[in-house]
């Protein structure tokens, strides 16, 4: 292992030389060098980008000088830019083409990540600083968002065991350090079964698969030298449309067992004994802050603020979504018997026999959806919408004038429809391949700020749709096209940002996914609907009659989507609020279930061996409650839009929810945000309206 300390030995030359950390250069206020980054630059990089920035808070630390905001907080803001620009590269390296040689370097690295990470958030003269800065602001307040800064900043290294003593800081690097190297593997065990678990199909079992689904597989199946098979890949954009369309019952199986197998398979890709070092490690770690569990640790600075309020959100829900699935299984049995399949509802079963009561229920065939789904369609709906509510203009740039990382990523130059300024750049990463992993999500390439000269936005989107074979075009579910708009809503938080600061970028995770849901409102508006949801073939718009059955069966199986996704977010928060000492994640996972009256037809939406938002990372560690916490907002700004003279296109209304919501990034405590917003809080009813569900009495 190398230490930091020894970092000092590498020269200016190579930081000249490496193309990862210079300042990016070129149009739109300088791009990254995509087209020329190079897994071996990766490490040594990474090992300078850390001691440049180790360099620039020994500068803070050595001031003589009384500590100020001006010479404390923002070189703080400026510290690492080098290591910024690295990260990028990292990033897609890890999520958009991951190889064997880099996860051998992600492995490397990890703890020596962390290690560099604790002498920042340890470092006992830059913490005095702070703190100094931070009380001296409580007396004599600092203009609001510097006031907010502040703040962020002290909690931030406060709870992460700032002033803690010298034996625990120790221990508490270590588990840091411990941790990095158990994210990095459980995140790896993910994608070495999503790519070493293929399901190779004959000709003769392919009934029921759309004629789109076959080539798409044809094609899949022939890029792995498997000529005349269809591939049945181990990733939620393929199994999801196979388990609804397939009439091959036990191919369904096995596709289903396979997917929800990722992570649990007794090999050495295995997580479960990971999960258990990390739900130890956590508890230990909080511990030595002096709190009970981990969920009380981290909801402190949430919405939520602790894991009662999480919970008692949850257990509202929770009866109203399982008493909906016990419906939904008694029409779908009902079709099986009718059909005399002679079976009982599976949770391989449920997509299927689901499809045909939707059929029988409102005459909707989401196959015939489906068709006027258009990939290249829906970019444009999404451009729509941002020029409606956001005032953006989207423009294709020059194909070869902005580097990419892969031919299929495609760059728009985003603009101020009235003025012409650049707001920023727009890259879309749309297909799934070998090395990518599997979802859809958005990133930032650079934030906006302007303490220290004015930066534009480059952002991106990345989805797993599957490729077409030549020519075709890429038709997308219902499903799949109200993700696309959920992770543009990232995409346009990032662009509307409003803030001077880096630190006011950051998001409060119960919050965060507010922006992106409700963005998913947009796309059964009638002005999207009637011009970009149109036939592949014909060209013609969607008929009302199919738009009337859409909007009729907008609640429609919202007890497998509800129930399979608070699964998961109840057993997040159980999980970290639990005793780990003697756990066993498999049998807590199916005891808990079992406790919970969780339908056996339903599995939860992430299993927990491949938990990768709770258990890659600590982002959405006892968190995933957050995306019912931002639909309750959601669905309370929905009726507000509904409420408007203009609809869900009212300028009024719009430009108030980007003002309040949107622009202001964390600059605003969130709760105070919504307020400013709706004139009061939002509540559980119109959540409750919106899928559905009986609202419970009070």
């Amino acid at each position: 292992m190398i230490s930091i300390s020894n970092y000092g030995q590498t020269n200016e030359t190579m930081e000249n030389n490496n193309i990862l950390l210079k300042e990016w250069t070129g149009p739109y206020g300088g791009v990254p060098a995509f087209d020329k980054m190079n897994i071996a630059d990766v490490k040594s990089a990474l090992e300078e980008g850390m001691r440049l920035n180790l360099l620039d808070i020994e500068a803070i630390t050595k001031n003589l000088s009384a500590p100020t905001f001006e010479n404390t907080i923002v070189p703080m803001e400026k510290a690492g830019k080098e290591l910024t620009l690295v990260f990028t590269y990292y990033g897609i390296l890890g999520g958009n083409l991951s190889s064997p040689e880099f996860r051998k370097i992600q492995g490397e690295m990890a703890p020596i990540l962390s290690e560099f990470s604790s002498k920042i958030s340890q470092n006992k003269e830059l913490f005095q600083r702070i703190k100094t800065v931070f009380d001296n602001s409580l007396k004599t307040p600092l203009e609001a968002d510097q006031q907010r800064v502040v703040q962020l900043t002290y909690e931030g290294f406060a709870m992460n065991g700032a002033e803690l003593d010298e034996v625990k800081k120790a221990r508490y690097a270590e588990i840091n350090k411990e941790l990095s190297t158990l994210y990095t593997n459980f995140s790896n065990n993910i994608l070495a079964d999503e790519e070493n678990y293929v399901i190779y199909l004959t000709k003769d079992q392919l009934g029921g698969l759309s004629e789109s689904m076959i080539k798409s597989a044809a094609k899949t199946a022939s890029d792995k030298g498997q000529e005349g098979k269809y591939a049945i890949t181990n990733t939620r954009s393929s199994m999801d449309p196979f388990l609804t369309y397939s009439t091959e019952r036990a191919l369904r199986e096995k596709v289903w067992k396979t997917y929800y197998s990722r992570g649990d398979n007794g090999d050495q890709f295995d997580n479960n004994q990971n999960i258990v070092n990390i739900l130890k490690l956590r508890k230990e770690r909080v511990g030595l802050l002096g709190f009970d569990n981990y969920a009380d640790w981290r909801l402190q600075n949430r919405m939520a603020k602790n894991p009662e309020n999480a919970m008692q959100l949850m257990n509202a829900v929770w009866p109203a979504a399982i008493a909906r699935v016990k419906e939904e299984v008694t029409d779908m049995q009902a079709i099986a018997n009718a059909n005399n399949h002679n079976i009982t509802i599976e949770p391989w079963d449920y997509r299927y026999y689901a499809e045909k009561v939707r059929k029988q229920k409102y005459d909707l065939d989401s196959d015939e959806v489906k068709q006027y789904l258009q990939l290249d369609k829906l970019t444009q709906a999404l451009f729509f919408v941002a020029g409606e509510l956001f005032n953006y203009n989207f423009k294709p740039v020059p194909e070869g004038s902005v580097p990419v990382f892969q031919e299929d990523v495609k760059v728009w130059e985003v603009t101020n429809k009235t003025t012409g300024e650049n707001i920023g750049l727009w890259y879309l990463d749309p297909y799934s391949r070998q090395g990518k992993r599997s979802g859809a999500w958005a990133n930032t390439y650079r934030s906006y700020s302007t303490f220290d000269g004015k930066k534009n936005v480059l952002a991106s989107n990345n989805s797993n749709f599957v490729k077409p074979a030549p020519g075709e075009p890429v038709l997308v579910s219902w499903d799949d096209a109200t993700t696309f708009l959920h992770e543009f809503g990232h995409a346009l938080h990032f662009f509307s940002a409003e803030v001077k600061y880096p630190t006011l970028n950051g998001g409060v995770r119960d919050y965060t996914e507010f922006q992106s849901q409700v963005l998913e409102r947009w796309l059964s508006t009638d002005k999207v609907i009637n011009q970009f949801l149109v036939h592949h073939k014909t060209g013609k718009p969607m008929p009302k009659e199919l738009i009337a059955k859409i909007k009729q069966a907008a609640t429609f199986n919202q007890g497998f989507s509800t129930t399979e996704y608070l699964a998961s977010a109840i057993m997040d928060m159980k999980f970290h609020m639990a005793d780990p000492s003697n756990i066993d994640a498999d049998s807590f996972e199916r005891e808990t279930l079992t406790s919970m009256n969780m339908p056996k037809e339903v599995v939860m939406r992430h299993r927990t061996p491949h938990f990768g938002h709770v258990f890659s990372g600590e982002g959405y560690a006892t968190a995933y409650y957050g995306y019912m916490w931002a639909d309750v907002l959601t669905a309370d700004t929905a009726e507000a839009f509904e409420e408007a003279p203009g609809g869900f296109y009212d300028k009024e209304l719009a430009a108030k929810m980007i003002k309040y919501l949107f622009a202001p990034r964390n600059s605003t405590d969130p709760a105070e945000a919504y307020r400013n917003f709706r004139g009061r809080d939002a509540n559980i009813e119109a959540l409750m309206r919106d899928r559905g569900f009986p609202i419970p009495k009070k």
